[in-house]
């Protein structure tokens, strides 16, 4: 299955963004999974202010990425994203509909709004 992943992380520290895409890219690639694409978004307002291990956070570093995977493997992503204390919030969706015909048509996770 394709899925993608939008990850907020805590601002300020560009390598520990790094270190996440890392740690997720590494449980994909272990599990025979294929990694699409990572977009590096940037930092950028959250719509509001964000209670997440007991800190508030206004703005948050955004990623992407794409991978092709199994559902264990989506889920092992989902808990080691949960688990991480620098992360403030995650979202994974499937993408398609599982037919190779559809899912030719998606690649790597582009940013289509303005830049900063």
């Amino acid at each position: 299955m394709l899925y993608e992943l939008i990850g907020i992380a805590r601002p300020g520290n560009i390598a520990e963004v790094k270190e996440i895409v890392l740690g997720a890219g590494q449980i994909v690639l272990q599990q025979r999974g294929v990694i699409r694409g990572v977009s590096n978004w940037g930092v950028f307002l959250l719509p509001r202010s964000v209670s997440a291990n007991q800190m508030r956070h206004q703005t948050g570093h955004y990623f992407a990425m794409r991978f092709d995977a199994s559902i264990a493997t989506q889920r092992a992503v989902r808990n080691m994203l949960a688990l991480d204390p620098r992360m403030i919030r995650h979202s994974a969706v499937r993408l398609g509909d599982g037919k190779l015909a559809s899912l030719s048509r998606f690649g790597a996770p582009e940013w289509t709004g303005a830049e900063p």
